[in-house]
């Protein structure tokens, strides 16, 4: 069977068709950006040395994306801690804000913190923690940690993010 340029060229292109999509695909993976959700049984909170415990704290992390990706995982706790410290765009340069939700009985209270400096020890996950609005009790029981990326580079909602979308718009309209 002899080939033809026309042959090897339609070949060529269909052969390449799957690598340029996985690597759009690739690309886009790439740029979702995920919110996560710690839960815990209980937390302390230190207000001397700012140290937030939480306690009994599951080791899954729930990570999820808004629209237009609608992506939802999970992950250990533990490798969610070295979010800290690894990567060009870690939490290190960048702390991540936080809104620790307290639900006691049919009260909810909510905390808005930033999140540092996180210590996995068993079931014990510490963070340094910087209180935005709200007051943090000393203990409680059932604890979820909403943890948002706003303000690190290239999410959605991001200085770098809004500039990358009002970018785009201009040039699809």
């Amino acid at each position: 069977m002899t080939t033809t340029r026309r042959t090897f060229v339609a070949g060529s292109v269909m052969a390449a068709l799957p690598l340029s999509l996985a690597a759009a695909l690739a690309e886009d993976a790439k740029q979702a950006d995920f919110l996560f959700v710690q839960t815990a049984k209980g937390m302390t909170f230190d207000k001397a040395a700012s140290k937030l415990t939480l306690e009994g704290v599951s080791p899954v992390t729930v990570m999820f994306t808004d629209r237009p990706e609608r992506i939802a995982s999970h992950m250990r706790t533990a490798a969610f801690v070295p979010f800290w410290s690894q990567g060009k765009d870690s939490f290190l340069s960048d702390p991540p804000n936080a809104d620790i939700s307290i639900l006691e009985g049919d009260k909810l209270q909510q905390i808005v913190v930033t999140l540092m400096d996180p210590v996995l020890d068993g079931d014990r996950l510490s963070y340094g923690v910087k209180v935005l609005e709200g007051e943090m009790p000393a203990k409680a029981a059932d604890v979820s940690v909403f943890i948002d990326v706003i303000g690190m580079p290239l999410t959605p909602l991001s200085y770098a993010g809004v500039a990358r979308r009002t970018w785009r718009r201009a040039v699809l309209y």
